[in-house]
């Protein structure tokens, strides 16, 4: 028979030996996703310009994206008065590498609105050349956010794509996942006739206006709700730096 003392020993050895593995597999497996976690977000940058470059962002390689970062893709990041950071400032915001890619626009939410910081990406390539930039809101559950592309006139949507932390699947969730839905975004524009500022609405029982509202998703009013609240908002902060309306 063992003694109680030698019972206690052996798990507390056992208990020290698994959180030294658990240790040395996460501080060994933290680069790996760290990085998966750096591609996810670029293939959802890209994701807003797919339709307009043929590709399906979410089958390319890692080799690819990144190519395609470095090759077309300039990275800009600006305070809310829409002045251009450098990367040393981007870094004293707490992003380390100081590029749009390394700005979590969830932690800028967070922030008072005057202290916010806004990535945005310059796409341009020989036939096409797109602005796009990150939105964030709330959804039923949790945050939702986004990736809206621009055409070169800084005024009309190229191309959307939006995620989610815990929307309802088949509902909530059809922010991400039903492609036609999103593409009823590309050709809307959030300037009005007058030259002001409408951004887009998602509007329940059907868009009225063609030209800056879009169809609800049926079941999932707050989180369609909170996907037009984000867009209004969120690329609203972005006007000092596109100049997308009459000041």
């Amino acid at each position: 028979m063992h003694s109680t003392s030698q019972i206690f020993r052996f798990v507390f050895i056992m208990t020290a030996l698994v959180a030294l593995v658990l240790s040395l597999m996460y501080t060994g497996l933290k680069g790996v996703h760290d990085n998966n976690e750096a591609v996810y977000a670029k293939k959802a940058i890209l994701a807003a310009v797919q339709n307009k470059l043929g590709i399906e962002a979410s089958t390319l390689k890692d080799a690819e994206v990144q190519e395609i970062f470095d090759s077309s893709i300039k990275q800009e990041v600006y305070d809310m008065k829409g002045n251009l950071l450098t990367p040393e400032q981007v870094e004293s915001a707490g992003y380390k590498g100081g590029l749009a890619e390394n700005v979590d626009i969830n932690k800028e939410a967070k922030k008072p609105e005057s202290e916010r910081i806004l990535p945005m990406y310059r796409y341009k390539d020989d036939k096409n050349e797109f602005t796009i930039l990150s939105v964030q809101g709330k959804g039923l559950w949790d945050v939702i956010w986004g990736n809206i592309a621009f055409e070169k006139d800084g005024r009309t949507i190229a191309g959307v794509d939006f995620d989610h932390k815990a929307e309802t699947p088949g509902l909530g969730a059809e922010i991400k996942d039903n492609a036609a839905w999103k593409r009823q975004f590309i050709g809307k524009t959030i300037i009005g006739p007058d030259g002001n500022y409408t951004g887009i609405a998602v509007m329940k029982g059907g868009a009225r206006d063609p030209n800056w509202q879009v169809d609800g998703i049926s079941g999932a009013t707050i989180t369609a709700d909170g996907v037009g609240e984000m867009m209004s908002r969120g690329l609203k902060y972005y006007q000092p730096i596109m100049k997308m309306a009459k000041s």
